[in-house]
Order: C-alpha cells, then structure tokens, then sequence
C-alpha cells in the first residue's frame, strides 16, 4: 500500500521534470491557432506524442530498452523539418484558406496537423525516455498503472495551463505579434537540442546518416516548392 501511496509523487516528479520545455512548446502551439490549426489538433497531438513515448518507454518494465539515446536524438531531424518548411513558406500559410470544420474526435487524430504536434512532442521526449525507462523498471505492475495514470491526467492539464497563459493579455498579444516568425526557429533550435543532448552527432555514422537524410529532405523540398511556382503562373493564365 505504501508504495501505491508514494506512486503518485514519483509520477508527478518525474512529469514535472521531463516535460517543464513542453509548456512553451504549448504556448507556442496554441498561439498560432487558426481555422486550419485548431486546438483539438494540440490536444490530441500532445496525447498521441506523449503516448509514443511512454510506449517506447515501456520496455524498460521488462528489463530491456527500445532504442539507444543517440538513435532517438534522431528524431531531432523531425522539428527542424518542419521549423525550416515553415519558415519557407510562412507567406504561403496566410493564403491558406479554412478547412471545412469538422468537430470529430477520429478526424482529429487523422489530421496531419495532430501529426505535426506529435511528431515534435516525440522528437523532444529524448530526456522522457532516459528517465522513463529505469522509472518504469523499477516499478511493480500496480505502481506502473498509478504513474501512467498520473502521467495522462497531467497532461491535460498542462494543455489546459498553457491555453489559459495564452489568454493572458500580455502573453497573447506578443505571441500574436511575433509568434509566427518565431516558431520555425523554436522549431530549428529545438531539433539541434535534441541531436547535440542526446549525442546523436557524436557518432560518425549517424553523423553522416543525418547529413544525407537533411539533404535529400532540402532536395525534395526544393523540387516541390519549384513544382508549386511552376503552377501557380499557369494557374493564373488560365
């Protein structure tokens, strides 16, 4: 019974410690909702991310691990992805005009915006997993479900705290006003982090691996983009 009893507290240490970066992540989320990027999309991508993560954590209560650190610090390759396509093409996401509202739970999960969201939470979740894994071994079965259930219900609320930071009025007209042009450098920033603490670039082959990975993503963005202002002038003349 004791140890159910101190389940809780471990459980919320250990949230606390690992996702603290999370909450500006959120804000920043939630400050660039539009008709396109909505809420339900950072809800349910927050969920769908941290998810991964305590899936790919989980091994560690059978006594082995998924993945080493420098193979996840991969993942740091996905928020700069996506940091330089928005900043690529930040003038391009003003013309987007708004999706057709759809209020289901599956659609959301579907969205590639909720993938967006997961993706990044995931990629950050280097530090989650380091801890998570020797957390997890040395748990009992009854202490595993306390913590997971500590774990989900935190965050919900760190989503439902990051919303109302942004309703603040000094917070949400700053985020309004440089939110966008900041973003895709979090973004960059985030996913260098994540390469450097996790000591992906210490390994040469990985190393050269993410070299050629950032290559062929710049080369095929490059062509696409080409592709997109090829059509836009025929587009026009027709």
């Amino acid at each position: 019974m004791d140890e159910l009893v101190r389940a809780f507290p471990t459980g919320f240490t250990a949230f606390t410690a690992t996702n603290m970066d999370d909450i500006m992540m959120l804000l920043l989320f939630f400050s660039q909702v539009d008709a396109v990027f909505r809420h339900k999309h950072i809800v349910a991508g927050q969920y769908l991310g941290f998810g991964a993560l305590v899936l790919a954590s989980l091994p560690g209560f059978f006594g082995s691990l998924l993945l080493p650190q420098p193979w996840i610090g991969m993942l740091g390759l996905v928020p700069i992805s996506i940091g330089i396509s928005r900043l690529l093409n930040q003038d391009d996401e003003e013309e987007v005009e708004p999706e057709t509202p759809n209020n289901s739970l599956f659609s959301s999960i579907l969205s590639p915006q909720t993938y967006s969201v997961a993706a990044i939470t995931f990629a950050n979740g280097g530090d989650n997993i380091g801890i998570y894994v020797p957390l997890f071994a040395s748990s009992s079965l009854e202490s595993l479900i306390v913590i997971l259930g500590t774990f989900f219900s935190l965050v919900g609320v760190w989503c439902y705290a990051a919303f109302q930071l942004t309703r603040l009025p000094a917070i949400a007209t700053t985020l309004t006003c440089y939110g966008n042009s900041l973003v895709p450098f979090v973004l960059i920033g985030l996913g260098t982090l994540i390469l450097i603490d996790s000591h992906t670039l210490e390994n040469r082959g990985l190393t050269v691996l993410t070299l050629v990975i950032s290559c062929i993503f710049l080369l095929t963005f490059s062509i696409n983009n080409k592709r997109s202002e090829t059509i836009a002038p025929d587009a026009e003349k027709s």
